[in-house]
């Protein structure tokens, strides 16, 4: 007998590289023609908002990280034996800030944070923000569909995204008209390697002080909701020299030295302790987290989640992998 558990799986998530080949289409009228028939098969209420033009498409694959899985496997497997990023064991991490740089210079952070993440229990979504944004900007979300990655599509828990829109006053953004972001992308496939089946929902969120609120409120949202959730924020640091018009301490190894031993410092000290209120002046102020909001956010949730404190799994920057006149940094915490 036909497993129509597996026909939902292939409708929502997409055909996994091995089946690529196979008739997809048969699959589909097959299953809608038992649809018809059966109207209690599993999760039919899926059905339809996860047809391809409802998936946000994977803008920076094969540019900024692998466009295929196998690439993507090969680099993670590499991130996951860095000698030089700390590794800890035995606790329940329920949150983590991750950077957002092509993986080159700074996949290794971002993925080790995520393992971590999945080495306890798995929760029944992940709530991910991020986003460039003004502190006067509406926060946003993506309210339907899912996420393209090239390990398969990620759902968006539209439940979840619906409560959350209606509770904070987000903009809501759809697949059709979602504009290239390498935020939230650059952590979709490491979402989708280490938590295959668990939903997203991801939001933008402005540096401003409602971040706090909107963090917080995620985590009550959820757990009113009867959800278990965990939060990745993502944001770089210190974007320094020519290319970004930023050059307090000129340009040579005093502005890096200033970026390393001080600027970055500053914020990362802030993440450690959790001060969430702090965050968002310090970032807009030093101009040393591009992401302040979902910084602040990921931090509030973070708190309500339970988590006391922070730890640095590893700073870098790009100047570390490549030397240049301009510079970008990179830290991965968790909480």
């Amino acid at each position: 007998m036909t497993d129509h558990n597996y026909f939902v799986k292939m409708i929502a998530l997409g055909p996994t590289s091995q089946e690529k080949n196979k008739p997809f289409t048969i699959y589909i009228v097959f299953f809608l023609c038992q649809y018809h028939m059966n109207s209690s098969l599993p999760h039919s209420s899926i059905i339809l908002r996860m047809w391809p033009m409802n998936i946000k498409k994977a803008d920076f694959a094969g540019s900024w990280y692998p466009g295929d899985p196998s690439g993507c496997e090969k680099e993670i497997r590499s991130f996951l034996a860095d000698p030089t990023i700390k590794t800890l064991s035995g606790r329940n991490f329920k949150a983590g800030i991750v950077p957002h740089a092509g993986w080159f210079f700074s996949g290794r952070l971002a993925c080790q944070v995520v393992k971590h993440l999945s080495n306890s229990e798995k929760p029944d979504v992940i709530a991910i923000f991020g986003k460039h944004m003004r502190p006067k900007d509406r926060p946003t979300i993506m309210v339907s569909g899912g996420f393209e990655t090239p390990f398969g599509n990620i759902a968006i828990h539209e439940e979840l995204a619906a409560a959350l829109t209606k509770a904070l006053d987000l903009r809501e953004e759809q697949a059709a008209n979602a504009e290239p972001e390498n935020t939230i992308e650059l952590q979709l496939p490491f979402i989708r390697y280490f938590f295959p089946d668990i939903p997203v929902v991801a939001m933008g969120v402005p540096p401003n002080p409602d971040a706090v609120h909107i963090g917080r409120k995620t985590v009550e949202i959820a757990g009113d909701m009867g959800l278990s959730i965990k939060i990745i924020g993502s944001t770089d640091l210190t974007h320094y020299g020519p290319n970004y018009g930023f050059a307090p301490q000129g340009e040579g190894q005093k502005g890096v030295r200033w970026v390393k031993e001080t600027n970055d410092p500053r914020m990362i000290s802030l993440m450690l302790a959790m001060d969430c209120e702090k965050i968002i002046g310090e970032a807009l102020t030093s101009y040393n987290a591009c992401c302040g909001g979902a910084v602040a956010a990921a931090v509030s949730a973070a708190k309500a989640l339970g988590a006391d404190h922070g730890d640095l799994l590893a700073y870098t920057t790009s100047y570390d992998k490549s030397p240049s006149h301009s510079l970008v940094g990179y830290a991965g915490v968790v909480y």
